[in-house]
């Protein structure tokens, strides 16, 4: 297994098919801070609630110029269709393979009640204009997240 991310590394960079057609990659977003918020499923109640939460706050990331982008294993037509339900306007990749999800670390053993599986661990990356980690925050909690990712962005 790899080391994990730490502030200072390289973010690794990636090319991901997203919910509105094409692709985004790292490097697209070279010079502006880019959240990248990895998450386990579409149009679960966590998953939802945080997606919310950084949507509720896209206006105010733009004011300090970071981009929020959210990562999951599921299709772009999962990302669709969840963002239509919700009335998203936050981009979402689809990295259904998880080569992003693995670069990053973030596809972890997982415990609930008692099963061990393999999945996504909530994590979320500030990645500074340079392309370096600045931030990370592991098995993240939403509530107040999104709000605490924006102060660092700010910073």
């Amino acid at each position: 297994m790899r080391a994990e991310l730490a502030p200072g590394d390289p973010a690794p960079d990636f090319s991901l098919p997203t919910d509105v057609g094409g692709r985004t990659s790292l490097s697209d977003w070279r010079g502006r801070k880019v959240v990248l918020y990895f998450y386990p499923s579409d149009d679960t109640e966590t998953c939802t609630a945080e997606a919310i939460a950084f949507n509720r706050l896209t206006a105010a990331f733009g004011v300090v110029h970071t981009i929020i982008l959210g990562i999951s294993p599921d299709s772009v037509a999962s990302h669709v269709k969840f963002k239509r339900k919700h009335r998203l306007h936050l981009a979402l990749a689809a990295d259904e393979d998880r080569s992003v999800i693995e670069a990053y670390g973030v596809w972890r053993e997982k415990t609930l009640f008692g099963r061990t599986y393999m999945g996504v661990e909530r994590t979320t990356f500030l990645i500074d204009e340079e392309g370096r980690v600045a931030q990370v925050w592991r098995k993240v909690r939403v509530k107040g997240h999104a709000e605490a990712v924006l102060k660092a962005a700010s910073a």
